[in-house]
């Protein structure tokens, strides 16, 4: 049940059956379908993950998509990609990490709005999220948040 009226928990969230295509993310309580990743996207995430790998491989948990909860109650995210310090992710025993990544990637794709890249990372840095990064592969940028400063 909703604790409050048309806002959906995480417990209903994971009785719906998945879309055709993409997956469904609880954003505030609000159920939002993100399409399938395009072959650029898929690359660029690939890419970065290869050259982050050998520097920070022993220190936590670097992934893919990674699955995460920030408010226990109405959200979950997945970041393009998320590393989790070693302390951090051993004293997480839950099914879903239960806070933002230290360092969030994320690289943009057609579909994505101003707003929503701002909400993810508003969402992010509220939630334990040490660095955002938003990377640009059509402009070949690459913007950089830690606490209130961002650099391109």
């Amino acid at each position: 049940m909703s604790t409050r009226a048309g806002l959906v928990t995480f417990a209903e969230f994971e009785k719906r059956p998945d879309p055709p295509a993409g997956h469904y993310e609880p954003h505030h309580g609000e159920i939002v379908l993100v399409p399938p990743r395009q072959k650029v996207h898929m690359k660029v995430q690939q890419s970065l993950f290869a050259l982050l790998m050998p520097l920070l491989e022993g220190r936590g948990f670097l992934t893919i998509e990674f699955a995460f909860r920030a408010a226990p109650e109405h959200e979950a995210w997945q970041a393009d990609i998320g590393f989790v310090s070693q302390e951090r992710w051993e004293h997480d025993d839950n099914a879903y990490f239960l806070a933002a990544p230290d360092l969030v990637i994320e690289v943009l794709s057609p579909g994505n709005t101003p707003e929503a890249i701002d909400d993810k990372m508003t969402t992010c840095m509220e939630n334990g999220c040490v660095s955002f990064w938003i990377v640009d592969p059509r402009r070949r940028r690459v913007s950089v948040t830690e606490g209130n400063l961002t650099r391109h």
